[in-house]
């Protein structure tokens, strides 16, 4: 009870602020990545926090994963350094039963990254996609800032306006220079409104001038209106694309067992599997050289996540394009780095010390006086 309950301690400490560390570095990328999308025009600047929620909140697992195991690491590696180890192995513990106390400790923490990479993953991606998407989409006129060029979401438009009036409804000093249908024009007008009819919207401008050629001639129709309307853009739906697989629900992956899908579930799997060998790893891999630093074993420990992580997001790739099946992938990635796991754990629990063969050394043949050998 005092073995299991010290251990639980420990990791609990270590993993607290292993987290607290990792996410206010994930944080700090997603909030330089957030606010450079922000100022490229691909999210609300009004949404970045929400953005960023959601963002924090689907890359959880593999935070989770990574605390998790770097908190494991630290905590056999600290006990190794201050001898406790000995302790313990002296008191009838091997290696191997490290295992039912770090299992038991982190048992919610794998399956809230369990629930988190089947469930929680594809709802955020889909709430980032939608804000995406209705920013996008938003009319022609929401996208104008008094005192800015902009230009229309087909590109074919560029509007100015010097100032709103009355609540961002109508405006004064109006500029639109289009480009359609193989004519050029430019309509200048000293107010605008904007109205909806059926679903439209229409900007209304009045007291304006229109100057129009087609393009490639010199021909220029030059025309004055108190009143012109223009539309500038549909209030519609979102249209609806096939889905990615990664805004797709895992029920949903699994009645359509595409290779898309079928990748993606496999990344979703993966992570959950990867939390549980990483447990394992943990132990076999905890140890602390006394020639050496003590960020040397870190290193190695933080090179073997990256290494199993980028695997598993190869993986995905790999049954996209049919190098593998999935069943084949989840068998050979994560059962072997169990084995693996398990085959280093059991070496060191034994202490199997693996050395070559001798060499068999046979004696010279014994020489005579005279110089000649014995036949």
């Amino acid at each position: 009870m005092l073995f299991q309950s010290s251990i639980r301690k420990e990791l609990a400490r270590s993993f607290g602020a292993t987290l607290v560390v990792i996410v206010t570095i994930m944080m700090t990328i997603v909030l330089i990545r957030t606010l450079g999308q922000a100022s490229r025009g691909f999210i609300n600047p009004e949404d970045v926090m929400l953005f960023m929620a959601y963002s924090a909140l689907g890359r959880l697992p593999t935070i989770l994963t990574l605390s998790l195991f770097i908190a494991m690491v630290s905590t056999l590696s600290r006990m190794y350094r201050d001898s406790e180890m000995v302790v313990w192995f002296t008191s009838g513990q091997g290696l191997a039963g490290f295992l039912m106390p770090l299992f038991r400790f982190a048992w919610p923490i794998l399956l809230v990254i369990t629930l988190m990479a089947l469930f929680v993953w594809p709802w955020t991606n889909q709430q980032t996609k939608d804000m995406q998407s209705r920013y996008e989409q938003r009319g022609d006129l929401d996208r104008i800032a008094p005192g800015q060029f902009q230009e229309s979401s087909s590109g074919n438009r560029v509007f100015f306006i010097d100032r709103d009036l009355a609540g961002n409804q109508a405006s004064n000093n109006v500029f639109i220079a289009a480009t359609e249908k193989g004519k050029s024009s430019i309509t200048t007008a000293r107010s605008g409104r904007i109205e909806t009819k059926e679903n439209t919207q229409f900007l209304m401008l009045e007291n304006g001038q229109r100057l129009e050629n087609v393009i490639g001639e010199s021909a220029l129709k030059i025309s004055d209106f108190e009143e012109y309307g223009t539309k500038t853009g549909d209030s519609n739906p979102l249209s609806e694309n096939a889905p990615e697989a990664n805004l797709l629900s895992t029920r949903s992956l699994l009645k359509a067992p595409t290779r898309g899908n079928l990748g993606e579930l496999a990344w979703r799997f993966g992570l959950a599997l990867a939390s549980i060998n990483f447990v394992i790893l943990a132990v076999a891999l905890a140890s602390v050289n006394p020639r050496g630093g003590r960020s040397s074993n870190m290193i190695f420990i933080l090179l073997t996540f990256v290494v199993y992580n980028n695997l598993i997001n190869l993986g995905q790739s790999w049954i996209l394009v049919g190098l593998i099946s999935f069943g084949a992938f989840l068998l050979l990635l994560h059962g072997g780095v169990l084995l693996l796991g398990l085959g280093w754990l059991a070496k060191r629990h034994s202490n199997w010390v693996f050395r070559p063969a001798p060499r068999l050394h046979h004696a010279p043949p014994a020489v005579r006086a005279n110089g000649s050998s014995n036949p």
